[in-house]
């Protein structure tokens, strides 16, 4: 790779962390994360570019990202989230995911918390927009973050779907790029904030009587 296309190359990658970097951002002030909670990740050639454990999205730079090779192997930066596993089978399932997004956001959380049964996705579609930007959603069992038991339950959930909720924790998207993570993540969030104003104060009240 001749000088030109070295400086084309670290243009490009440079233009996607600004972008991973905006997404954050702005998911941080809108209290879409909170502290160090999250985690992101992007998709560049044979690269994987991952938000170190520990980082804050409000103040995350391109420094807290590690880098991982084609075989998801940590080979610089700093050490990645702990939940790097789950980026990395979503990668490996769909050729066409770019970035991935997880979060603990609030009312995606607040569902989750919910035993939902469903054929296909377990977020109500109430309004047309989840489907239009990720698709079904796939509810994931419950298992300590970060833990070999919740990697297996995640890969015995994969499905073709591009959208996940990890059960008592929060949403895991994936999609074509940064951008599409992020506003795939956003309308995952007011779907779930839709249902649970519809259904899940109901369901949760009827629980709550149920143990009286």
């Amino acid at each position: 790779m001749d000088k030109a296309d070295m400086t084309d190359v670290k243009k490009e990658l440079n233009q996607l962390f600004d972008r991973a970097l905006w997404a954050a951002l702005s998911l941080f002030e809108r209290n879409k994360v909170s502290g160090s909670s999250g985690n992101f990740s992007f998709r560049f050639g044979e690269r994987i570019y991952i938000t170190a454990g520990g980082t804050c999205f409000g103040t995350l730079k391109k420094e807290d990202f590690a880098v991982l090779d084609e075989k998801f192997r940590h080979i610089s930066g700093p050490k990645p989230s702990k939940e790097w596993p789950l980026h990395c089978m979503l990668y490996q399932k769909h050729g066409d995911v770019g970035a991935v997004l997880h979060t603990h956001s609030f009312y995606s959380a607040l569902w989750s918390c919910l035993e939902t049964e469903s054929a296909g996705s377990c977020i109500p579609a109430y309004t047309p927009y989840l489907k239009m930007k990720l698709g079904n959603v796939v509810r994931v069992p419950y298992a300590l973050p970060g833990s070999q038991d919740l990697f297996r339950n995640f890969e015995q959930s994969l499905t073709n779907a591009k959208g996940y909720l990890l059960a008592n924790h929060g949403p895991v998207v994936g999609a074509a790029d940064v951008e599409e993570a992020f506003y795939a993540l956003e309308e995952f969030e007011e779907s779930a904030k839709t249902a649970w104003f519809l259904e899940g104060n109901a369901a949760n009240a009827k629980k709550i009587k149920e143990m009286d």
